[in-house]
């Protein structure tokens, strides 16, 4: 018979004897077990309080992309992903436009939205009303929820309230727009629907259900552009061909999604070595995208009156500074000590800016030797170690396969073999 999935009490064990009961459930050998148990720097007590039945970490390389300038300013990138060329890319494209100023960048605001779904109703239209007309009220209500927030300059802002056709008949969705500052916001928005529900259902005489902040930050854009000279990229037609590229990716979604996802590499790695929300992020560009009805490109671009390629890029960006992991986790303080960043508003513009330079370099790439020549080159050394390469070989490996522009497994094992014969 096979082993239970269901481990009772095992929220309750220390790492110790968690570790020992995987060992016997899993058939694990010592050697995994003390892999699991080294895997975090950080203390386990720590670790144990981010998340549940913790065992250990996993670690995310953390890198540096250089070259960047980000509203005059030179500033030092900090990177955390798995994927090989994502922060070469982002080093390589900023170098090719610090003659132009690198980039610029903008934030519409810092509010989010949490909204409150109100359901059997006959008469959507007078409950939308009668929410309207305590407009004033509701603001004092969700006001109340969180004095810091107001003595930080958040608080509400806004009140906008939708009539919507479902399945399951017209429901009414309140939206509170609210100043986060420099939270994310989740816990404050979330804390004020909450609070706020049973008075709209006492006032409109429905049914609250779901109480939930959107990640559809759309009030919270995040904008970036920036301008590379034709020649300093190898001409017009390079222009052009980026150019071709990026109208492939808003008019078609199979490719706008591979075309927003390289946009994502680079913001998810600055999103996750600041201690941010990845999923949140990721879920409200991916829902951005889709504004219009149809999946599109999250950057656009064109060329400038010089003849140059202007590239622009608008996106939600609903990251903080304080709250969760990003206050708590060491590794994300010093990232956001490296970024030299105190505000929010300063981070997102970064992150999109980042974006901006993932997406140029890729088009780029794709548009002259293709995307595989410079990222097989990077991921040759994962490939070696695969192998089973060590040391010094890791590298020979990797330029053996280099050179042959042949990057496999099997080709890898067999350098390695002769090298060792050898």
């Amino acid at each position: 018979m096979e082993n239970s999935s269901r481990l009772s009490g095992f929220y309750q064990l220390g790492q110790d004897e968690r570790l020992n009961l995987l060992k016997s459930h899993c058939a694990l050998d010592d050697a995994t077990i003390q892999t699991l148990k080294d895997s975090s720097a950080l203390p386990f007590d720590l670790v144990n309080r981010l998340v549940e039945n913790a065992i250990g970490g996993f670690t995310v390389p953390l890198g540096i992309a250089t070259n960047m300038i980000i509203d005059g300013q030179d500033i030092l990138i900090p990177m955390a992903t798995e994927e090989s060329s994502v922060i070469a890319a982002v080093g390589n494209t900023a170098k090719q436009c610090r003659d132009t100023g690198g980039f610029f960048t903008s934030l519409s605001g810092t509010e989010m939205i949490a909204q409150v779904q109100i359901i059997g109703l006959t008469d959507p239209w007078t409950a939308r009303a009668k929410v309207l007309e305590r407009k004033d009220e509701i603001a004092d209500i969700c006001n109340a929820c969180d004095p810091v927030l107001i003595k930080l300059g958040g608080g509400f802002r806004d009140l906008e309230v939708r009539i919507i056709d479902t399945r399951s008949g017209p429901m009414v969705i309140v939206h509170l727009i609210v100043d986060t500052r420099d939270a994310m916001g989740a816990n404050a928005v979330n804390t004020m629907a909450e609070t706020l529900a049973p008075r709209l259902s006492e006032w409109t005489g429905g049914k609250h259900h779901l109480r939930i902040l959107s990640n559809l930050a759309d009030r919270r854009v995040a904008r970036a552009r920036a301008v590379w000279k034709a020649e300093a990229i190898g001409g017009s037609d390079i222009v052009q061909g980026i150019i071709a590229a990026a109208d492939f990716a808003d008019a078609d979604p199979y490719r706008a999604a591979t075309h927003n996802k390289g946009i994502m590499n680079g913001v998810s790695a600055v999103t996750l070595a600041t201690g941010n929300d990845t999923r949140a992020i990721e879920a409200g560009a991916h829902a951005f995208a889709a504004r219009t009805g149809r999946y599109r490109s999250l950057s656009h671009y064109e060329v400038t009156p010089q003849g140059d390629l202007a590239g622009s890029i608008e996106l939600p960006m609903a990251l903080g500074m304080v709250g969760g992991a990003t206050k708590v986790h060491p590794t994300a303080q010093a990232c956001l000590k490296i970024l030299g960043v105190t505000s929010a508003a300063r981070l997102s513009g970064i992150a999109a800016a980042v974006g901006l330079a993932q997406n140029f370099g890729a088009l780029k790439a794709l548009s002259t030797v293709g995307i595989q020549q410079g990222h097989m080159a990077l991921h040759a050394q994962n490939i070696a170690i695969a192998a089973g390469a060590v040391g010094d070989e890791i590298a020979r490996v990797a330029l053996r396969m280099t050179d042959a522009k042949t990057i496999r497994q099997d080709v890898a094992e067999s350098i390695l073999v002769e090298l060792r014969q050898t």
